[in-house]
């Protein structure tokens, strides 16, 4: 194929758009019962947070009643919130996560 580099192929036009995932927020919900150390730390472990972005989520949930967290595919956001409930669960805290479709 002419103009085309040596080695380099090039894939016939299908006349279709791939779609990119749907997006979700994750939201993060004040409880007076999980200790705010907990929850940094699974913000930090599930969600990829630093220890400032943790803090600030954590401490705008705890004043607010809830915070957003992440926007996430809704494979991804499912996952990590059913992560961050079983370790939440397993240390007997109701630490609650939900997503939402992102508007």
């Amino acid at each position: 194929m002419a103009g085309t580099a040596p080695g380099v192929e090039t894939l016939p036009d299908t006349g279709t758009e791939s779609q990119l995932s749907p997006l979700y927020r994750v939201l993060i919900h004040n409880d007076d019962i999980t200790p705010m150390n907990f929850v940094v730390d699974v913000l930090k472990e599930f969600f990829r947070k630093s220890e400032q972005e943790a803090a600030t989520i954590m401490i705008t949930a705890h004043h607010t009643g809830v915070a957003h967290v992440a926007t996430l595919p809704l494979e991804e956001a499912e996952f990590r919130v059913d992560q961050a409930h079983s370790k939440a669960r397993a240390a007997k805290y109701p630490l609650t996560f939900t997503y939402e479709p992102e508007t």
